[in-house]
């Protein structure tokens, strides 16, 4: 399986960015331009370093402080990236399918850095990658997603990824903060968040995304915490061995307890940001694999 064979890869990528020497030269005479028409530091980081460490020319434009605000349509910048011959790009967009949108356009691969409330594929699989080392597989998990299902595209990728691996996924929310496709997603649903911890492997809170929100759809962060944080009197309905996890950046007490988000046997949240290193690097590695030598020496 396409899943199971990256995981392999980004684990030798793990230990290799735990080694002293962390850089190679695979992807030398490469180019990798992160498009982020959206501010995150750490995605955008963690696809920088992970160029960088293969050994890519690595550019990272910021939408904010191109043509592009401007004017400059997407399709104008399709045309502007291919006079750059570029490798690979890596796009991040507030708007769901414009990544897709410039992959049609574009002479080169194209990486998701998350799009909209749609899709944000790199944020699962180093979920995936994280969970798998922990707990030695997926298969037969019981995953409980938690919080504001309905703009997180964290938890579209990974509902996709955790049922194709053969993990149970349970969404756990607000019924305003549900979409309206949930039936279709092949999990279940629980609008308590006891009832839907109880005897789960992995507990994944999901931010609270106010900058998508439009209009009410939460009362009050303190009455939103009391029922649908994560806390220590919540988390002992799961397994005495589940973890904990958050794509970040979190919003300490109000969708998880600092003491919780903090714990260093259950949560794997800092893991989370090292898994991503490693899993871009697999990303890269695979996406320029059939691509023409541009090295020098072909080595």
């Amino acid at each position: 399986m396409e899943i199971t064979a990256l995981l392999d890869l980004a684990d030798g990528y793990v230990e290799q960015n735990r080694s002293v020497d962390k850089r190679k030269n695979l992807l030398r005479g490469r180019t990798v331009i992160n498009l982020f028409f959206e501010n995150s530091t750490r995605t955008r980081t963690s696809f920088e370093l992970a160029g960088k460490r293969l050994g890519a020319d690595v550019i990272n434009m910021q939408a904010s402080a191109s043509s592009v605000q401007k004017g400059e349509s997407l399709i104008d910048t399709a045309m502007t990236l291919n006079a750059m011959h570029l490798d690979v790009l890596v796009v991040r967009h507030p708007e769901s399918g414009a990544v897709k949108l410039l992959s049609e356009k574009v002479n080169c691969a194209v990486i998701n850095g998350g799009d909209g409330s749609h899709e944000h594929p790199t944020q699962a699989l180093l979920d995936a990658l994280t969970i798998r080392r922990r707990k030695g597989g997926l298969s037969g998990l019981t995953v409980a997603i938690c919080g504001d299902v309905l703009h997180s595209r964290v938890a579209r990728s990974n509902i996709h990824l955790l049922n194709t691996m053969g993990a149970r996924v349970r969404l756990i929310g607000p019924r305003t903060l549900m979409p309206a496709e949930v039936g279709r997603m092949g999990v279940e649903v629980y609008h308590d968040m006891r009832a839907g911890l109880e005897d789960v492997d992995v507990v994944m809170m999901l931010r609270i995304q106010n900058e998508r929100m439009r209009g009410t759809f939460l009362p009050s962060i303190r009455e939103y915490f009391h029922f649908f944080g994560l806390d220590y009197e919540k988390l002992a309905l799961a397994k005495p061995d589940a973890v904990i996890m958050h794509p970040g950046p979190m919003n300490r007490g109000v969708e998880i307890d600092s003491d919780v988000a903090d714990d260093v046997e259950r949560s794997l949240i800092r893991e989370q940001v090292e898994m991503g290193v490693a899993v871009r690097m697999a990303c890269l590695d695979l996406l320029t694999r059939g691509l023409p030598d541009t090295s020098p020496t072909g080595a």
